[in-house]
């Protein structure tokens, strides 16, 4: 094994993992790569002696290379087992999960559903934001990366597999989107979870609600959730609103997103 090709999720993790495994084994290159038009770019002699390692990363390997591989490739999923797929932190919070974690796993042509090699796990605080349990999962999964760095490195065989299952349903940004869309009628407490869970634009996608055929975009706003249940049983506080979101009972406006997007449109013009 020559190479490790390093598909990243930003070009601030680089430094930080190369310099680990270079530790392990100074022999190795490395190829890092963000997105799918540079991994494709590289070259299929380098891939017959590389290992891939995606830490973060949403771009999906094609098969094609995968098959290419002479190392294996594995993925480091911010998301327990069984949480797999889009946004993990978020259907967590939605779901109400007591636990959540970080999954190291071979890649195969399905997402998030090869063979587990590694895992680290830890009870989800009460009154959590979405933001805030995803760094925790970001430091258990450089934590994980840590643990398994010296085998990916140094081991050139498949990595040893634990006999943990993948389970839960996959989520998807189609599953995301469709809970972005609030219903007019919607109950309280169902309201109180999606904004809890989604409501930070997560990839620009906000919440949403249709009133007589126009569709609106929600504020970035904290919630008064009474019926909510939070998680581990506690009771959401609601004295606090996070910094920089507003209140249900402060002053705020819908827009229609139509008007959103005519006003960011004439705020360019003028700057030119």
């Amino acid at each position: 094994m020559k190479t490790i090709i390093l598909l990243i999720g930003t070009a601030g993790q680089r430094l930080a993992l190369t310099k680990l495994l270079t530790e392990h084994n100074p022999a190795l290159s490395f190829r890092c790569v963000l997105t799918l038009e540079e991994l494709t770019a590289i070259e299929p002699e380098v891939l017959r002696d590389a290992r891939l390692v995606a830490f973060t990363s949403g771009v999906i390997v094609p098969r094609s290379m995968l098959a290419a591989l002479g190392h294996g490739a594995y993925n480091f999923h911010p998301g327990p087992p069984d949480y797999p797929g889009w946004a993990p932190a978020h259907f967590a919070l939605y779901d109400g999960a007591r636990t959540f974690g970080a999954t190291a796993h071979v890649m195969t042509k399905q997402v998030d559903s090869g063979p587990i090699i590694g895992v680290e796990s830890f009870v989800i605080p009460d009154n959590i934001g979405v933001r805030e349990l995803e760094q925790i999962a970001f430091v258990r999964l450089a934590y994980l990366f840590w643990r398994l760095s010296r085998s990916i490195a140094c081991e050139t065989g498949p990595l040893r597999t634990l006999p943990i299952a993948w389970s839960g349903t996959k989520s998807t940004r189609r599953m995301y989107e469709k809970l972005c869309e609030i219903p007019a009628d919607i109950e309280p407490a169902e309201l109180a979870r999606r904004i809890r869970a989604f409501n930070d634009d997560f990839r620009a996608i906000p919440l949403t609600v249709t009133l007589h055929g126009v569709r609106f975009r929600l504020p970035y706003l904290g919630v008064h959730q009474p019926e909510a249940t939070a998680v581990n049983g506690g009771s959401p506080r609601t004295d606090l609103a996070p910094s920089g979101i507003r209140k249900l009972d402060e002053p705020t406006r819908l827009e229609p997103l139509s008007s959103r997007v005519k006003a960011h449109r004439m705020s360019r013009a003028g700057a030119q």
